[in-house]
């Protein structure tokens, strides 16, 4: 769709997007026009992988697609640096920031909105989109290519983005903060520190990836390895007692609730 591609804030979770992107092909590395706020990042990044990065923001914005990976905080300052540059589309991956907050800075562009998580970065990622008036079917086709190079992408109403960054964006914290106590029980009960983690790590993989390939409910594999008087149902006992699945429900909805305010 474009010959070059502008990063406004080539951070983490722009190069986990922008690298795949480069091996597939997508994005040429000579079309990659990026910003980041100091002169040593942007040396390591031209050394690293032969981009051209930079300070200034001018030619990114000159781009006719740009990423803006900014942190929140930096917006402003990043429409002002976008006033002078030319028309075209825009991604933003900024959380709780909207599609009409976007438009109003950036008038001159056609505003996306995107929701990636932190998995994107072993390409096991969930990205939710919404896009933005005047975005056309090629740009949104182009978009979606973008991201599915890093995981699987879903098209929502932008009022949905909240709850889904909540279990997306947030989860992956949840889930380790889970996969901590689970490897911190094991140590409790007499394993080793690293290979209580490992398997604890691999314990939450394997089951996530029978529920999906399965199609399985998490009931489902509960039941699956609950058997009566067992080892299992008086660990969940305990879970149950202690609150666990309430915790997390509270969890997920404040998460939503902040994204909200935060908009």
């Amino acid at each position: 769709m474009t010959r070059t591609f502008g990063v406004v804030g080539l951070g983490r979770m722009a190069q986990a997007l922008l690298f795949p992107l480069l091996e597939a092909g997508l994005v040429e590395a000579d079309a990659v026009r990026a910003v980041v706020a100091s002169e040593a990042s942007a040396a390591a990044l031209r050394q690293s992988h032969g981009l051209a990065v930079d300070t200034d923001p001018a030619a990114a914005w000159a781009a006719p697609a740009v990423l803006l990976a900014v942190k929140p905080q930096q917006l402003e300052l990043a429409a002002e640096a976008a006033a002078g540059g030319s028309a075209g589309l825009l991604i933003s991956v900024l959380a709780g920031v909207t599609l009409e907050r976007l438009q109003r800075l950036f008038p001159q562009r056609q505003c996306v909105r995107a929701v990636p998580n932190t998995p994107a970065l072993v390409r096991a990622g969930l990205t939710g989109l919404a896009f933005g008036a005047g975005v056309d079917p090629d740009q949104r086709q182009w978009v979606r290519q973008l991201f599915v190079q890093v995981g699987e992408v879903h098209e929502l109403p932008e009022p949905q983005l909240d709850a889904f960054l909540a279990l997306t964006s947030s989860g992956p914290a949840f889930v380790a903060v889970v996969a901590e106590a689970l490897a911190d029980g094991a140590v409790a009960a007499g394993l080793p520190r690293l290979l209580a983690q490992r398997l604890a790590h691999r314990t939450l993989a394997g089951s996530a990836a029978l529920m999906l390939e399965r199609d399985l409910h998490p009931g489902e594999l509960k039941d699956m390895v609950s058997s009566p008087g067992g080892t299992t149902i008086a660990g969940l006992r305990q879970l149950e007692q202690a609150g666990l699945r309430s915790a997390l429900i509270e969890a997920v909805v404040a998460a939503a609730q902040r994204s909200r305010e935060l908009a």
